[in-house]
């Protein structure tokens, strides 16, 4: 199938990404295309304008801000992947991109548009939540940050205003102590998850564990904070005989998933007690290594 009718914008800058964005009824940004593309060819999508933002420098790469990492929008899920300096600054990043479609669609599809999409059994949303990170937002007006928390509305929707450019995503950066893992679970190879579960922790020097979240993917409208499931491991120097279980059944309790052809709501519960568990294991585990790209 073809796709309707639409004017073409390729942006250089920021700026003129943002002023057309700014002057025209339903235009949607073109970064990977992995998403909006198909859903054109469909009819699903009908935009009036594409701007295409792939040509735009200031939004690849990544740097570090007084311990936030601040990635560009168009960071290529490869090269999150694959990049020595965001798998060291940034490894549950590199581990979680690597989880995302086939090599091919990783080499398109990027963070902005993965996050901007809001599709609720993405991997990066939830780990973006999981994380406690933000998104900046970026218009004719100037710039504006998103908590995680305050970005996602709905399936598919998100708190961006149609004249906003999704810009670049931070998220702290990996400290000495921190171990965090992402556990899903996907009918083929390359598919869709079913369900995911992120655990993002920290255990200071003595090995008690002082921060901990989870989040959720498949698990419910938007991804999900998992969070105050896990909060009977602060305080807690060891994973105690039956903690992550007890652990996956108080996430897979606090999920809100609903049924479809690839699981009922009850399979995707029973899917995120089993993936918690792992999860924190791995986190765990990675927390208290000197190594956290080599556990787990």
């Amino acid at each position: 199938m073809k796709p309707p009718r639409f004017d073409y914008v390729a942006a250089g800058t920021v700026a003129e990404a943002v002023a057309a964005l700014a002057d025209a009824e339903d235009a949607r940004v073109l970064a990977g295309g992995q998403s909006l593309v198909p859903l054109m060819n469909l009819r699903l999508a009908r935009p009036s304008l594409l701007v295409d933002v792939n040509g735009v420098a200031a939004l690849s790469g990544f740097e570090v801000r007084n311990g936030t990492l601040r990635f560009g929008a168009m960071c290529r899920h490869r090269f999150l992947e694959t990049d020595p300096d965001v798998r060291e600054r940034a490894p549950i990043v590199a581990e979680t991109a690597g989880l995302i479609g086939h090599v091919h669609i990783r080499n398109r599809g990027t963070l902005g548009g993965s996050i901007a999409h809001a599709d609720p059994v993405a991997e990066l949303p939830a780990l973006l939540v999981a994380l406690g990170g933000q998104v900046v937002a970026s218009s004719t007006a100037g710039e504006r940050t998103i908590p995680a928390a305050e970005l996602f509305e709905g399936p598919f929707t998100t708190s961006l205003e149609p004249s906003e450019l999704l810009s670049a995503v931070e998220i702290p950066a990996h400290r000495q102590g921190d171990g965090g893992a992402f556990s899903e679970f996907v009918l083929r190879h390359g598919d869709f998850a079913t369900a995911g579960v992120a655990v993002i922790l920290h255990r200071d020097g003595s090995g008690t564990c002082d921060a901990l979240r989870v989040a959720g993917c498949g698990l419910g409208p938007t991804p999900v904070d998992l969070s105050a499931a896990g909060e009977f491991l602060l305080g807690e120097s060891a994973l105690g005989s039956g903690a992550a279980e007890e652990l996956g059944s108080r996430v897979a309790a606090a999920a809100e998933p609903t049924g479809d052809v690839h699981g009922s709501a009850k399979y995707r519960r029973e899917l995120a007690a089993v993936l918690a568990a792992d999860a924190v294991r791995r986190a765990w585990a990675r927390a208290g290594s000197s190594d956290w790209s080599g556990r787990g």
